[in-house]
């Protein structure tokens, strides 16, 4: 039996990474591939299970966090495994994408180090792939339903393999060249090697699910006639609606939004051209935003050996501790610092610079992109500080500032006569229901930008509605419901 005190006797461990300067010298994953097993059963073992588990109604799949860590500390791994892929159709993805709410609602988090519950669920879904756990689960039989899914990220995805177990026969739409949406193109492969995403696609196709991709619904093919092939359509476009930054000099050249310059480098990845037409290399960046796509803007550009790299955040650095006002068991603003703020140290790429507002671009002698003027911000407003003007050279600046919604001109919301909220996005109800008889809305495109767990829950509990829908009644598990919220600030 495992250690039922290990709580008081381990301290917390986590999976060791390479070296920040050997990183940057290539695109894989930033963890070292085997380092996590010798030391993750007896992280498992800190484990209190406790009588109220906040750790497993912090996450959104309701993950039973504390079952399939007490079978890792047993050495039960199969077991562990079966557990986990009850509640998470994906935790190859999440294990590596999520920021861990689960961790910040760990009881041992109150006045220690939380339960390094991420790096377990990683070395479970990676040990069942590779010990052949994780195999396709094709229907027993067919409902002779049809389910058009339209978009690949992860709310999609979850929702076809759902609704394709259910024995639906489910199509998944996708207007990119290659299905993943965010997962495919908007994450860096030192974070997500496309080989894991290929790998889920491959065994969603062995249970019958379709795709097609480079199809855009609403241009290629009409809304209306999908929707009329189809028993049920499930809307999991996203937000892809990017924020922009309306100040002087924002039309220069070398001022682009962060999924583009993120894109292309995915596509170099992939294959498709040999050098990105973004690149940063040998020239000065300046990144405009603080989350996690501004971390892998900054992972990208020193990977291309960008001459320098420099961040704002219009925001001030956040505290070392919770807040008075962000008490446990909420997940916390807290100073957190990525794998790719570790290169930049490592580099000496550029600050990281808090509290700075940008207030204009400006030219250079070509005409393009020169420099990158900025200010201080005012702590009420965020306004620029007077008298605290700055400028730093920048030949390619890059905005990522968040995403409002759907795109707002995409011409499927308008043929299916889908309703929006004041914020972008697409309205539904508590069962992921539009006022559009048989459509149904899933991930961000309803609940607006998110975390990848929040996408994977709502396409599980969005198939569940669908099933529902189509059979009155379900045996599929919904985690939750569209006006959920998770224990975040």
């Amino acid at each position: 039996m495992a250690d039922r005190m290990a709580f008081l006797t381990t301290p917390r461990e986590e999976r060791a990474r390479r070296d920040a300067r050997e990183r940057v010298g290539d695109w894989q994953e930033v963890y070292r591939p085997r380092a996590l097993l010798p030391v993750v059963g007896g992280q498992a073992g800190r484990c209190m299970d406790c009588g109220l588990p906040f750790c497993h109604s912090a996450c959104p799949l309701g993950n039973l966090i504390p079952e399939w860590n007490r079978l890792v500390a047993e050495d039960d791994w199969r077991a562990a495994a079966a557990r986990l892929l009850a509640t998470n159709n994906f935790p190859e993805f999440t294990g590596r994408l999520c920021p861990a709410p689960c961790e910040s609602a760990c009881v041992l988090a109150i006045d220690g180090a939380a339960v390094t519950i991420k790096n377990v669920e990683l070395a479970i879904a990676d040990r069942a792939w590779e010990r052949g756990w994780d195999r396709p689960q094709p229907p027993e039989r067919s409902s002779s339903r049809r389910v058009a899914v339209v978009g690949s990220g992860p709310a999609g995805l979850a929702a076809a393999q759902q609704l394709t177990r259910a024995g639906h026969a489910t199509t998944v739409y996708e207007r990119a060249d290659r299905p993943g949406g965010l997962l495919r193109y908007g994450i860096p492969p030192f974070r997500l090697e496309k080989h894991r995403l290929d790998r889920r696609l491959d065994q969603m196709r062995a249970e019958g699910t379709r795709f097609l991709t480079g199809v855009c619904v609403g241009r290629d093919v009409p809304a209306g006639e999908l929707r009329a092939g189809y028993d049920a359509l499930v809307v999991a476009v996203g937000a892809t609606a990017c924020r922009d930054l309306p100040v002087a000099g924002r039309g220069l050249p070398g001022v682009h939004q962060a999924i583009g310059y993120l894109t292309w480098a995915n596509r170099v990845d992939e294959g498709d051209c040999p050098v990105s037409p973004l690149s940063a290399e040998g020239r000065h960046v300046v990144i405009v935003g603080g989350g996690d796509t501004a971390a892998d803007c900054l992972g990208t550009a020193l990977r291309q050996r960008a001459a320098s790299v420099t961040q704002f955040d219009i925001n001030p650095r956040p505290p070392a501790r919770r807040a008075d006002g962000q008490p446990w068991p909420v997940h916390p603003k807290v100073y957190r610092e990525t794998t790719s703020h570790e290169e930049s140290g490592a580099a000496a790429a550029g600050p990281r610079v808090f509290a700075a507002v940008t207030v204009a671009f400006e030219a250079g002698p070509d005409g393009r992109l020169g420099a990158v003027r900025f200010a201080e911000a005012e702590p009420a407003d965020r306004s620029p500080r007077a008298g605290t003007e700055r400028t730093v050279p920048a030949e390619l600046a890059l905005l990522a500032l968040g995403f409002a919604g759907p795109e707002p001109d995409q011409p499927l919301t308008a043929q299916l006569g889908l309703a929006t909220s004041p914020g972008g996005t697409l309205t539904r109800d508590d069962g992921f229901a539009t006022g559009v008889d048989g459509v149904f809305v899933a991930g961000d495109a309803g609940r607006g930008q998110s975390l990848i767990v929040w996408a994977v829950a709502e396409g599980r509990a969005a198939a569940a509605a669908v099933d529902r829908y189509l059979r009155g009644g379900t045996d599929l598990p919904a985690p939750i419901r569209a006006s959920a919220r998770a224990l975040t600030l």
